[in-house]
């Protein structure tokens, strides 16, 4: 994708996505607070950015709870509810993930509903599929099955011209790669994830992205990655809250 331009097919309205894209998930909720009682679009996105939030945070697992069933209730539309069944199943994905409670069940039921829901065209499938690859490699240990899934996604982020998402297929499958031992292919995913979060200025996104790339870099490469990591996690006030552990 060399079009990276940002727009509201890919980063939602503008001072929202200023706030996202800074780690500011709550500040970014509340300028769509006051629309979420009369508007379901409103309501799902403010679900979706309170759950983004948990991931970066490891924490707000209760306020996004609670965005995401004022979301379920107002959704009128299959495509609505499915796009709500895709953050419940994400929602109890990242609490069984990082530990908070065991939810795999509710996951993988909640995909399932939300596969049922969104047609095959839908410009949430693409999502929805990442999503059941990040389940397939993270909690079930099927490399194979988060593959297929990641590449379904990834075609189907590009055809839609979700850049963002693609910033995501590419970190994930280069992961893989990287984990078969394909190191080429590893630093060109990476690298593209980094390029895309750059062009979009996704901040709180950077810094993993960063990380990754110097992984599978040599260490002449790598330090300057690692650095430049370091000073924006710092910037951000320690967000992503899982990174530390991985920085110099």
């Amino acid at each position: 994708m060399a079009d990276t331009a940002l727009s509201d097919a890919v980063v939602g309205i503008p001072d929202v996505w200023r706030l996202r894209a800074r780690g500011c998930w709550a500040e970014a909720a509340a300028l769509l607070a006051p629309h979420c009682a009369r508007d379901a679009g409103a309501a799902l996105r403010c679900a979706e950015l309170l759950i983004e939030g948990c991931f970066y945070q490891l924490d707000g697992w209760g306020p996004a709870e609670d965005a995401l069933r004022t979301a379920e209730a107002m959704a009128a539309t299959d495509e609505e509810r499915g796009a709500a069944a895709s953050e419940r199943g994400y929602l109890a994905y990242g609490a069984t993930l990082f530990s908070v409670r065991d939810r795999a069940d509710e996951a993988s039921s909640a995909f399932g509903r939300s596969a049922a829901l969104l047609s095959p065209a839908s410009p949430g499938r693409p999502l929805l599929d990442f999503r059941r690859g990040l389940v397939a490699e993270n909690l079930a240990s099927n490399p194979a099955a988060a593959k297929a899934a990641y590449r379904r996604a990834h075609a189907g982020a590009v055809a839609h011209g979700d850049v963002f998402l693609t910033s995501f297929t590419w970190r994930h499958l280069a992961g893989l790669a990287a984990a078969e031992g394909d190191l080429a292919e590893a630093r060109h995913g990476f690298a593209e994830s980094l390029r895309i979060r750059v062009a979009l200025g996704h901040l709180v996104g950077a810094a993993p992205a960063l990380l990754a790339l110097a992984d599978v870099s040599s260490d002449e490469e790598a330090a300057p990655l690692r650095a430049e990591a370091a000073r924006l996690h710092t910037l951000l006030g320690g967000i992503p809250a899982w990174l530390p552990v991985a920085l110099p």
